[in-house]
């Protein structure tokens, strides 16, 4: 990250949170800094498993962020990370609940990525660098832009993994979106490659997509390493 998202000066302005632009581009968090990618992975064999994903993602980076910003000033040093855990855990719950309420299909095939997502390298960061230095508006704004970045890495490698894979394209939709999203399912005809489908074919699949993030945003970010 830029060196101004590690400032700590008391003055939030000093903290740059990301624009939707950034994080959808030149600061991607999963195809330019390289973060969360054990769930890009896992979960990206299709559309609609990726979307279900990066909604429930979504859902947690801006509620924990909101509410850990409102605590910022009211928790000592030692507590801070801690407390950052336990909310982020407790949006996770709710996220988890809520998929398998509306969306229970979808959510037993990624159950085990959704639960944890209070691990997920992205909302630490987020909730460290910006919602505990950040008015409530900024970091909502910050986990929104984050989260919409993740998502758009997260259904782009789904879709093009189902493409390749299987032959279709948004199959299954409607166990996250609901009966209207049935007709959306088409297929592409023939029977994919194999390899594209297994977990070989996602790294290969997201390897290419990271190089080619890289190709187009070198220019704006220099030589600077991804986050780790």
């Amino acid at each position: 990250m830029h060196a101004t998202d590690l400032k700590d000066s008391g003055d939030p302005a000093s903290v740059a949170a990301l624009s939707v632009a950034e994080a959808c581009g030149s600061r991607n968090p999963a195809f330019v800094q390289l973060l969360g990618l054990c769930p890009l992975l896992a979960v990206s064999g299709t559309t609609a498993n990726a979307l279900g994903l990066a909604l429930a993602t979504l859902l947690v980076l801006i509620g924990s962020n909101v509410v850990i910003s409102l605590l910022r000033g009211a928790l000592p040093a030692p507590a801070r990370l801690p407390a950052q855990m336990l909310v982020i855990a407790g949006f996770t719950t709710c996220a988890m609940l809520l998929m398998q309420a509306f969306a229970f299909d979808v959510y037993e095939r990624i159950a085990l990525f959704v639960q944890i997502i209070v691990t997920n390298c992205i909302i630490l960061a987020r909730a460290e660098q910006v919602a505990s230095r950040t008015r409530v508006g900024t970091a909502a704004r910050d986990g929104f832009a984050t989260g919409l970045g993740f998502a758009l890495a997260l259904v782009t490698l789904g879709m093009v993994r189902e493409i390749l894979g299987q032959g279709t394209l948004f199959v299954g939709m409607e166990q996250l979106l609901g009966e209207s999203a049935r007709g959306w399912a088409i297929d592409l005809g023939g029977r994919g490659l194999l390899l594209v489908g297994l977990p070989p074919g996602a790294f290969i699949t997201a390897a290419l997509l990271v190089a080619l993030a890289n190709r187009i945003f070198r220019g704006n970010r220099g030589h600077e390493p991804a986050d780790t």
